[in-house]
């Protein structure tokens, strides 16, 4: 199959980094595999060209540059005759139609990442975008949910039911995994003593995202008594940028002091969730399959999260979902999860990720879906994977 991906950019995000494992697993199965971008100045791009997948990109100049980057698109498009374009989030999936209507054999298929999004908390071009994708959904040839939240509130709100399908995200638990020589180097950065618990948080600086609540919990728990040192690792999070000034106002008001640490992006996230001896959460709205909770539970961390898009159902029985923007629940569920770090609770957490959600099977079950759609095979829809 000769595929194309559409996507804003290839910074570091849980989206990009996904579609980045999907199109190296179908380059390794044999596909011909190009990505565009919206921007230049990608941060995965070295590692998609050295694993054979072309990455272009529309030099984009900016949120209104539409018709010149459509234009663009349709040159690629022209040039390349993929048979699919397999586009990511709102803007790129809008503007994947318009190849459509000038090569109608194209199959367009849309994905879908989000659920439950408080658009009051980003400008007005956030809201337009989803109405739009709302508007124009029916024209997508497939459209793939990575999360049962998200397919259900992507078809509450207008999107075809006959259209959709949910493939999880997968992780590549060979990488993911449990690293006690990593965890003694990054705790060794940090300068942690070994008597002090590790609560880690890993997530862009968002509003999304709750780090304030997070926060809050984690201030809550030192007022306790709890030896305790918390990291706030992700985009916009660095302690010399001013992009988080208010969570560390916010940081430095509630007295965490040196107790907490701006740790900012990380290429190195294998060994900082192995450092962790909790991963937290605590996101407000929004997330449809949050990867950090899959990513540290397959290096056996045992992860607190808010009840939001599918988290509870990756967690299982390994844990209790929390209620968002409630810093007493967190804390509490927080402190739960701090009794005992033993080698057989490590290894079920793990478990539950390599049964249920590897890159191997997300590549595979998308390489077959693409494939029929390809052959006008009629796809058949599942919703959820009811042993989870």
């Amino acid at each position: 199959m000769k595929i194309m991906f559409l996507i804003r950019s290839l910074g570091p995000g849980g989206a990009e980094r996904q579609l980045t494992n999907l199109a190296i697993g179908l380059r390794k199965l044999g596909h011909d595999i190009a990505i565009v971008t919206f921007y230049s100045g990608n941060l995965l791009a070295d590692e998609l060209t050295d694993a054979g997948v072309s990455v272009r990109t529309l030099n984009k100049r900016g949120r209104w540059d539409i018709a010149r980057s459509a234009v663009k698109l349709l040159h690629f498009v022209g040039e390349e005759r993929p048979a699919i374009l397999h586009s990511y989030l709102s803007t790129a999936n809008l503007l994947a139609l318009i190849p459509k209507v000038f090569y109608p054999s194209l199959k367009v298929v849309w994905g879908v990442r989000a659920s439950n999004v408080d658009f009051s908390a980003y400008d007005w071009f956030a809201k337009m975008s989803f109405q739009c994708e709302c508007l124009f959904s029916n024209f997508a040839d497939l459209i793939i949910s990575n999360s049962i939240v998200g397919h259900e509130y992507h078809r509450r709100h207008g999107f075809p039911h006959k259209q959709m399908i949910v493939i999880h995200n997968g992780i590549d638990t060979e990488l993911f995994r449990i690293d006690e020589e990593g965890r003694k180097r990054i705790r060794a950065e940090w300068k942690l003593q070994d008597e002090e618990t590790l609560i880690g948080h890993v997530g862009r600086l968002d509003p999304m995202k709750g780090h304030s609540t997070f926060i809050e919990a984690a201030a809550l728990l030192i007022k306790k008594g709890n030896n305790i040192r918390i990291v706030c690792v992700g985009e916009g999070l660095s302690a010399y940028g001013d992009d988080g000034e208010e969570l560390r106002s916010l940081a430095s008001q509630l007295g965490l002091g040196k107790r907490i640490i701006w740790a900012g992006s990380r290429r190195d996230m294998p060994a900082v969730y192995n450092a962790f001896d909790v991963a937290v959460s605590s996101s407000r709205w929004g997330e449809g399959f949050p990867n950090v909770i899959v990513e540290a539970m397959a290096c056996g961390i045992p992860c607190v999260a808010t009840d939001v898009g599918d988290s509870a159902s990756i967690i299982g029985e390994t844990g209790q979902p929390i209620i968002p923007d409630d810093p007493e629940a967190l804390a509490i569920g927080i402190e739960s999860a701090m009794k005992g770090r033993d080698n057989e609770k490590r290894a079920i957490l793990r478990q539950r990720i390599v049964q249920n959600f590897t890159l191997q099977m997300m590549v595979r079950t998308t390489e077959t879906l693409l494939s029929d759609l390809i052959r006008d095979i009629p796809v058949v829809l599942s919703r959820v994977d009811q042993a989870l």
